[in-house]
């Protein structure tokens, strides 16, 4: 095989993965109109991609591996993932947060972070589903705090439930902060829970604006449940470059996205 096509070869692969990461999938009918190869080609490029990269095949194609591979992590565990870059995007949530706001947090290590950057600010309203969140802000003089009622999930401290759904249901959200576990171009933003996925929903729908803080792991990943599509979203705090494809599909939906530089706050 020439250099030439050895660099085509890598090209494809290349652009492969990239839609794999975005998305979440690929078949093989979909890389043969793509990148306009033969069928033996897609099987290849596939193969050698399986011993290479974090796929997985599939009947006619192959998936990112993050959608069948990712488990449900509990709080105390991702407490010890990607701390530093979570601290950045919390604090670039923060700086979007004004005197005078109604914001809503959901559960997760990031929303959690974006609580403590604003614990000693003035005259801000925080809805939240999350005990642990709540109880990060009881005692600060400056922030008030709605907790929903509902059924404590113990993984994530989430209360859910057609209690807290009622009490959603109630409620005028300015700015929402949505974690997630998963984010790609065609599933959309994920969760692992049935019910965090629909109190989130019902938290969107009462919000003005959704803004989901997704740290760099969970990019191009899937996981069971839906929560909303990437055109739902008004913006998106992570702490890396996306993928080209994810980027535009954001732009095109005039998803307003932010990189937060990687720098730590005390608590």
């Amino acid at each position: 095989m020439s250099d030439q096509e050895l660099s085509k070869g890598e090209e494809r692969r290349n652009k492969i993965m990239n839609v794999l990461k975005t998305q979440g999938r690929i078949t093989i009918q979909e890389m043969m109109e793509k990148f306009h190869c033969s069928e033996a080609t897609a099987r290849r490029d596939l193969d050698y991609l399986v011993r290479t990269e974090a796929i997985i095949r599939t009947i006619g194609g192959a998936q990112f591996e993050g959608i069948a591979g990712m488990r449900e992590v509990s709080f105390d565990e991702k407490k010890q993932l990607l701390w530093v870059e979570k601290e950045a995007i919390a604090l670039k949530a923060a700086a979007l947060i004004e005197e005078g706001d109604v914001i809503g947090l959901t559960g997760g290590t990031t929303t959690y972070l974006i609580a403590k950057a604003i614990k000693s600010r003035r005259n801000i309203t925080v809805v939240t589903n999350a005990v642990n969140i709540a109880m990060e802000l009881a005692d600060s003089d400056g922030v008030q705090v709605v907790l929903t009622g509902g059924v404590l999930r113990k993984n994530s401290f989430e209360l859910c439930g057609p209690l807290a759904e009622k009490i959603v249901e109630d409620l005028n959200i300015g700015k929402m902060f949505m974690g997630a576990d998963g984010f790609a171009l065609e599933q959309g933003v994920t969760t692992y829970s049935e019910l965090e996925a629909q109190i989130a929903k019902l938290l969107i729908k009462r919000s003005a604006q959704t803004i989901a803080v997704i740290d760099h792991s969970k990019m191009g990943k899937a996981s069971l449940f839906g929560i909303v599509p990437l055109t739902a979203l008004d913006g998106c705090i992570t702490d890396a470059v996306l993928a080209p494809e994810l980027e535009a599909a954001l732009k095109a939906a005039n998803v307003a996205l932010y990189v937060a530089e990687r720098a730590g706050f005390s608590s």
